[in-house]
């Protein structure tokens, strides 16, 4: 998702930066593991820490085999690159604090890789070689406690303010260790920042909140990259306080602010094969947990049955994201994970056993200028046959790309009063009789 366009210089630019540099900011960077007490690193204010280093990172300048003629600016960058190597994630520190940047794209140790509003641009930063990749990498997995090695060359993982890592190495990357960062902004977005965004309007963002507040089951589909932790995020905020929630997630990555709050993560397995826990496993053990609310981060297989299951006994209100092109393939999808739990269910039953469960599917989009947009509301209304029925409440057209390569479109509600209303209604939620009409447009 998006965020409001502050954009904080970076400190690396289009550059050439010689392996003689790299040498010099890695002897630095040895030396002062040697001289620095490392369990001691936590524990120190931020500008101490800082001040220590600069004052070793002299020290260390100034021995007879390290002296280099530096200028003021290049010395300052140094010390910048060292505190960051140190304290932080090295080349990455600088893209990790600028907000305008929502994914960082380590493709080897020679390129990175950033989006920013949409648009992924190529950077000269870099790492000096693999092992100086590997030893960033493993700064990022250890601290959640994984690990990455050759028998286990592909983890999730997470950094402490929420952003998603993946990373993968050889022998599967051919090329060397690759890794990539999802950013989640350190302010969690609001429901007004996605009208200002023009991810949705101002009278959806009031239907959806109701369907939250009168405890409907919704799906939230897209593609990657889409948006959907995003809004998932922001819908959680209009759960009430005094319920309980329960989250499940692959890589804890939600931000929901509840205090009745309980983070369940999955595990993998050891290096002996055992101890991993799966979704599935954890939404199972969730129900035990005596829960208002599950939400599961993404479904993604065989818990699907579990969490359906929970839906149509009694945990109204649950959330879950699902990758999908569209409302209608959220539903196959659907179907199919159900079926990867073996238990013979006919297909029929299957589909009946779904649109009981679910009452609201949520489509969100990324557009081909990067935005996102909430581009389908449907409810799920029954079974015709052997065919699940929806009807669309809300849609976004796209018309055409003016010349400054921006979406334009229009919001349109589809003359169609949903079902849900009733629920709305009865959880004395008003909702205003002409908000459905199909007079309601909004271009952009």
């Amino acid at each position: 998702m998006e965020t409001a366009p502050k954009t904080l210089p970076l400190r690396t630019t289009r550059r050439y930066i010689s392996d003689e540099y790299f040498d010099l900011k890695t002897r630095i960077h040895d030396r002062l593991l040697d001289l620095i007490d490392l369990t001691l690193i936590e524990s120190l204010d931020e500008d101490l820490l800082k001040s220590q280093i600069r004052a070793l990172v002299q020290r260390v300048l100034d021995e007879e085999d390290m002296r280099v003629p530096l200028n003021e600016e290049e010395r300052e960058r140094l010390f910048s690159e060292i505190e960051d190597e140190v304290m932080g994630l090295g080349p990455l520190e600088p893209f990790l604090q600028d907000p305008s940047i929502s994914d960082v794209l380590v493709n080897s140790y020679k390129q990175i890789y950033l989006e920013r509003f949409g648009r992924l641009e190529r950077t000269d930063s870099r790492f000096k070689d693999d092992a100086h990749l590997m030893r960033i990498i493993d700064k990022i997995v250890s601290s959640v406690g994984r690990r990455i090695d050759e028998s286990s060359p592909m983890v999730d993982a997470r950094l402490p303010d929420g952003s998603r890592v993946n990373v993968i190495i050889p022998p599967l990357a051919l090329d060397g260790p690759m890794m990539s960062i999802r950013r989640f902004g350190g302010e969690a977005l609001k429901l007004e920042d996605l009208i200002l965004l023009k991810t949705l309007t101002p009278q959806i963002a009031e239907i959806l909140k109701g369907v939250v507040k009168a405890r409907l089951n919704v799906i939230i589909s897209g593609g990657t990259g889409g948006g959907k932790t995003t809004l998932m995020n922001v819908l959680s905020q209009f759960i009430p306080e005094e319920e309980r929630i329960v989250t499940i997630e692959d890589a804890a990555e939600l931000q929901l602010k509840q205090e009745h709050l309980v983070r369940l993560e999955t595990r993998p397995p050891n290096i002996e094969g055992k101890g991993q826990v799966t979704q599935r496993d954890l939404v199972r053990n969730s129900l035990r947990m005596r829960p208002d609310r599950i939400i599961v981060g993404e479904v993604r297989g065989q818990e699907a049955f579990d969490m359906l299951q929970a839906m149509n006994t009694g945990h109204d209100g649950s959330l879950t994201t699902i990758h999908s092109n569209s409302p209608r393939d959220a539903l196959m999808r659907l179907e199919s994970m159900v079926s990867m739990a073996n238990l013979g269910i006919v297909s029929e039953f299957m589909r009946r056993f779904i649109s009981s469960a679910i009452n609201v599917i949520i489509h969100i989009a990324r557009l081909v200028d990067g935005t996102r947009k909430v581009t389908s509301i449907q409810e799920i209304t029954g079974m015709e046959g052997p065919v699940i029925t929806m009807q669309e409440i809300f849609s976004f057209k796209q018309t055409t790309v003016d010349e400054e390569g921006k979406a334009r479109g229009y919001y349109q509600f589809h003359g169609v009063r949903p079902r849900f209303t009733e629920r709305l209604a009865t959880a004395g939620i008003p909702v205003a009789d002409d908000i459905f009409s199909p007079d309601n447009i909004l271009q952009i």
